[in-house]
């Protein structure tokens, strides 16, 4: 129906004949010319509709915005001072000599160009939204690093293979969403969290290479950065260690940002042990263009009469930890009573503080509540520690240390955006040498800090039993600006190792039997050592496109409540459906 896309349309068409279609962005009426800005997926073009061709012009003086339209028109230079230079087709305009409706449309429930739309309105409206440009260009990257990615991986020797959608439940992670089986009466089927074993049953059945552009579904509580159902590039290795798989997924996203934004990531990336990530900046997905860090204090603070420190410097899983802030002493005390709020929702029991006004002046140039509790030598020592100045103020956590790196690391990076300390430019890390293990108080047992299946840096299994708690796994995560876009490892291959795993997990031979029967057995059978990695891909274009919510790059994505406004999905079924299931809804309350 057409010859070209109305964004493609410029000065290399002129004097041409085309045939555009596409949706009225704007209709303006000067002085007895019609202009008509045509929009699709590629841009918008100028169409101008002259009185002197009366039947064409006529029906053109009946449409309105968003009415489907069919134009074929002649391409010529728009009049000296009448350009666009914003715009690709701003040069030039089409001479319209023939209109056609194809469909018309009512007024939209939002304009396309209004900025401050709900989010309910835009996801009820979702075909509307998609409409708006920027919409169109985020789908468009998203489409374009979908093909960058298979390209490499393709010529790099991966098979693309599909795993089942239906399949088993799993422990030891989030919520599945289950799926009743009609045939086998009580019996359910789980949408994957990921495919993380038929992967590594794809490495044990001799493909060597696999990957998959994959859904997968999580039933549990939603971010920004979080959906119901999201897509993840899963990839999986044979014969390849750590350090192999890790230096190809790297050059795969390096790749992939000099074809799609044109910008040259280091080579190679920066690499950054957990234990250091978490001493630095209380996160194993540091920001780094936020030049904060921790300092250290805890060994300062064992022996001050001040409860509130002493107690973390003296408990073996607390710390003590200061955050130096360039110039922090120019906040008022309503924005340190902001910042002593914001910690609290980490679990912060408060934000302690020092204002350094007057460096030189030792203790008398300092102001804070809680110098009073300090001695002399222990200023002295936290002064010269933080390297703070005159002007810069000095923040305090003291609990356990999950609670201060969790508390002081969120604020770290608050403090890096209030204060326009962000720099600019894209920061990729490796955080790699994470604990195989991290105690669960609640369950009074060990837990895996990645999955059951990753292996750990050991020598032997005797090893591992004898000190669970100090062993590192062969587990590495990509980071990009403070976000986790990637995450993978070496995997156990050896019965007996994954025997060994499952026991410090506390489960016992015969409920691994029942839950990972299929992959024990497959473990037998001589399964090659393997690796591989996940990267969230609505997280990568979301960082990529500049986007501050996954679901704005996700087509039809559902809202914080795990809904589908658009649909009305969840929704309920009819009493004959639930009989086929062998289910019967019962109403709590």
């Amino acid at each position: 129906m057409r010859s070209h896309y109305c964004g493609t349309v410029n000065e290399s068409l002129l004097d041409q004949d085309v045939t555009l279609c596409g949706w009225v962005n704007r209709r303006r009426d000067h002085g007895g010319v019609i202009f008509i800005d045509l929009r699709d997926r590629e841009g918008l073009v100028q169409v101008v509709f002259d009185p002197d061709a009366a039947e064409v012009f006529a029906q053109a003086e009946r449409v309105r915005s968003e009415f489907v339209l069919k134009v074929e028109g002649r391409v010529r230079r728009r009049p000296e001072g009448t350009e666009n230079p914003d715009l690709p087709t701003g040069a030039v305009e089409v001479l319209g000599r023939g209109l056609s409706v194809l469909n018309t449309a009512e007024t939209p429930p939002f304009q396309l160009d209004e900025e401050d739309v709900n989010e309910e309105s835009r996801l009820r409206y979702r075909y509307i939204d998609l409409r708006r440009p920027i919409m169109q260009l985020r789908l468009q990257m998203r489409a374009r690093v979908t093909r960058v990615l298979r390209r490499f991986l393709e010529d790099n020797g991966f098979l693309d293979i599909e795993t089942p959608m239906l399949t088993k439940a799993t422990p030891e992670g989030a919520r599945d969403y289950l799926v009743p089986s009609r045939t086998h009466a009580g019996s359910f089927f789980a949408l994957p969290q990921s495919p993380q074993l038929f992967k590594q049953l794809l490495m044990m059945s001799g493909m060597d290479r696999y990957y998959q552009i994959v859904r997968c579904f999580r039933d549990e509580d939603l971010r920004a950065d979080r959906q119901p159902e999201f897509t993840q590039l899963d990839i999986e290795t044979s014969f390849l260690d750590e350090q192999g798989i890790m230096g190809l997924m790297e050059s795969m996203i390096r790749d992939l940002f000099a074809q799609v934004l044109e910008e040259a990531l280091p080579d190679p990336f920066p690499r950054m042990s957990w234990h250091e990530a978490m001493h630095r900046f209380g996160s194993d997905k540091p920001d780094l263009r936020i030049p904060l860090e921790f300092t250290e204090i805890t060994d300062l603070m064992k022996e001050v009469d001040f409860k509130v420190f002493s107690g973390p410097a003296n408990d073996p899983r607390g710390r003590v930890a200061a955050l130096c802030l360039p110039q922090g002493g120019e906040l008022s005390r309503k924005e340190i009573d902001d910042y002593t709020q914001f910690v609290g929702r980490y679990g912060a029991k408060g934000l302690a503080y020092i204002k350094v006004n007057d460096l030189t002046a030792g203790r008398e140039g300092l102001q804070s509540p809680i110098l009073k509790f300090l001695p002399d030598t222990v200023v002295v020592d936290i002064l010269n520690r933080t390297g703070a100045q005159t002007g810069d103020l000095i923040f305090f956590g003291a609990d356990k240390a999950t609670i201060v790196n969790e508390s002081l690391g969120a604020l770290r990076v608050k403090l890096g955006h209030d204060r326009g300390l962000v720099e600019r430019g894209w920061r990729p890390l490796w955080v790699v040498d994470f604990p195989m293990f991290e105690w669960d108080d609640k369950e009074s047992r060990h837990v895996a800090l990645h999955h059951p299946f990753t292996a750990p840096r050991v020598d032997s299994i005797e090893a591992l039993e004898a000190d669970p708690g100090a062993a590192i796994s062969r587990a590495y995560d990509m980071v990009l600006n403070g976000t986790e876009i990637g995450g993978g490892s070496v995997r156990i291959h050896t019965t007996a190792m994954q025997d060994a795993v499952f026991r410090l997990l506390g489960i016992g031979a015969d409920e691994a039997r029942e839950k990972f029967g299929f992959l024990l057995d497959a473990l037998k059978y001589g399964c090659p050592p393997h690796g591989g990695i996940a990267f969230g891909l609505d997280r990568l274009v979301m960082l990529m496109s500049g986007a501050q919510s996954i679901r704005d790059v996700m087509a039809f994505p559902k809202t914080q409540t795990a809904a589908c406004p658009l649909t009305g999905a969840p929704a309920e079924v009819g009493e004959k459906q639930l009989h086929e299931l062998n289910i019967r809804i019962r109403r709590q309350g």
